[in-house]
């Protein structure tokens, strides 16, 4: 199933993203964790691709398993940061081989090998060039990222805003953020991009924040804007393992369920590999997910 038919169907969902092991030897118990996660039957799940593709084999495995067993559409990442076109094609040809046909479409993040690299040889520049090639070579379903705060390597939001018009011309089905603290953030961000005539569905990503030593990784990774509440949060409770996990869970909640409330249909969740997060916050939504959203579109929306 396409990831696009689930999200033009204005069904409240949720979604989870989980990632493949480093090593071998922690395939089995990664596998587990996801195959938890699947059990839940989430609307979709997403399965990362570690920095410079070192994981694309046990991307692909998980996704292919989480679909044949548990009925959970999956969405394969893929990156093209340094990678040759030969070695992109390759992987495209895998994913067709194995019937995987949901594709999120990134550059990827640099490792600190490749921060200080010359980039002007390599094949990709942006992630653009890799939904356009993606779109030329079958019939996927393909996402792509934004951030609503601006990425890390733009020298300003218009210029960011324009990026992503860019892949959407470029052939990308829908939208996926970066992980989002504060809903008005997003809510900004979504009203500039429809403005800009970017009508395709937007995902506002949601980190569950569950041990303190996330926050750090969490700014580092996305740049992203931690209000002053979820900085009390912390502080009150970082010390506390299980209350912070606890808070951490019921500000994801808080978040998801403003989203609903004001209109916004689908939601994904980082989950990290953990089902108990994952369990825990599809509990809170019980008797909220499966209503429908009614009277409420957002500005150049049609669907």
């Amino acid at each position: 199933m396409k990831i696009i038919d689930v999200l033009n169907d204005k069904k409240l969902s949720i979604s989870f993203e989980v990632f493949p092991p480093k090593m071998e030897t922690n395939f089995e118990s990664v596998k587990m964790a996801t195959e938890e996660i699947a059990a839940l039957h989430p609307a979709f799940m997403s399965v990362t691709y570690g920095a410079g593709g070192g994981t694309s084999k046990y991307t692909l495995e998980i996704a292919k398993n989480i679909r044949d067993k548990y009925d959970v559409p999956t969405l394969a990442h893929l990156t093209c940061v340094s990678s040759s076109r030969d070695t992109v094609r390759e992987r495209i040809s895998d994913m067709k081989s194995l019937g995987i046909e949901n594709v999120m479409a990134l550059r990827g993040d640099l490792t600190p090998e490749l921060e200080g690299a010359d980039r002007s040889s390599w094949d990709y520049q942006h992630a653009i060039e890799l939904v356009r090639e993606l779109r030329e070579a079958g019939d996927f379903c393909i996402g792509a990222a934004c951030y609503p705060e601006m990425h890390p390597e733009s020298t300003n939001q218009r210029q960011d805003l324009i990026y992503i018009k860019e892949k959407v011309e470029a052939g990308a089905d829908f939208l996926t953020t970066q992980m989002v603290f504060d809903n008005s953030l997003f809510y900004n961000f979504m009203y500039k991009i429809r403005d800009l005539g970017v009508t395709v569905p937007v995902l506002p990503g949601i980190m569950p924040i569950t041990n303190a030593n996330q926050v750090e990784k969490a700014l580092k990774l996305s740049g992203a804007f931690m209000p002053l509440r979820f900085k009390s949060l912390v502080d009150a409770f970082g010390d506390k393992p299980e209350a912070m996990k606890q808070a951490g869970i019921a500000y994801a909640t808080d978040q998801i369920i403003d989203l609903y409330a004001n209109g916004i249909t689908n939601v994904h969740v980082y989950s990290m590999n953990k089902p108990d997060v994952a369990e825990t916050i599809m509990g809170n939504l019980s008797d909220i997910i499966g209503e429908r959203s009614v009277g409420f579109r957002w500005i150049g929306e049609d669907n």
